[in-house]
């Protein structure tokens, strides 16, 4: 896992679409640095064919990771993405790579009660969002997807109090 730029992502956006963000997604380094993708320092990434995944944890507007299929090996033995994260995270600062870049906007932590207010109206969609347990899990995350992009809003994966009301009708 490498941290990006989140400023070059959202400059990529335009010829990729958030819709890329994703684990199940993957394109060659090549590819994520002709569309701009760099480091979070600024510099460029690797233009090679190792696979890779763009991971928004906390939407477009908090960090992002170019996540390499090792990163699967996480999410197998724990399938929380914030755990999963952390981990890989922390195995890359072990390594020697600087502090990860915090994003460049403004993230609106869900609260487990909230969460649970939106697996609700996910699931009265027809999404498997797994149990209603107030966890963002990879199930929800794939419904807020879903949903993102049916609504025609920005398909990063992330709830925003602006797509729960959507979904709530308002």
């Amino acid at each position: 896992m490498s941290d990006i730029s989140p400023e070059q992502c959202r400059a990529a956006r335009a010829l990729l679409g958030w819709s890329q963000a994703d684990l199940a997604i993957q394109h060659p380094r090549s590819q994520w640095a002709k569309w701009g993708v760099t480091k979070a320092g600024g510099g460029q990434i690797a233009a090679d064919a190792q696979p890779a995944s763009l991971l928004l944890p906390m939407g477009r507007f908090g960090p992002a990771f170019l996540a390499y299929p090792n990163f699967k090996v996480f999410l197998e033995w724990n399938q929380s993405i914030v755990y999963s994260t952390s981990a890989a995270y922390l195995a890359t600062r072990i390594n020697g790579a600087p502090a990860m870049h915090r994003g460049s906007g403004k993230v609106v932590p869900f609260a487990s009660a909230q969460i649970r207010e939106l697996q609700t109206l996910l699931a009265r969609r027809g999404h498997d969002v797994g149990k209603i347990d107030g966890f963002l899990g990879l199930k929800s995350r794939a419904a807020v997807k879903a949903e993102q992009i049916k609504l025609g809003v920005p398909a990063d994966s992330y709830p925003t109090p602006e797509l729960v009301a959507k979904l709530q009708g308002r």
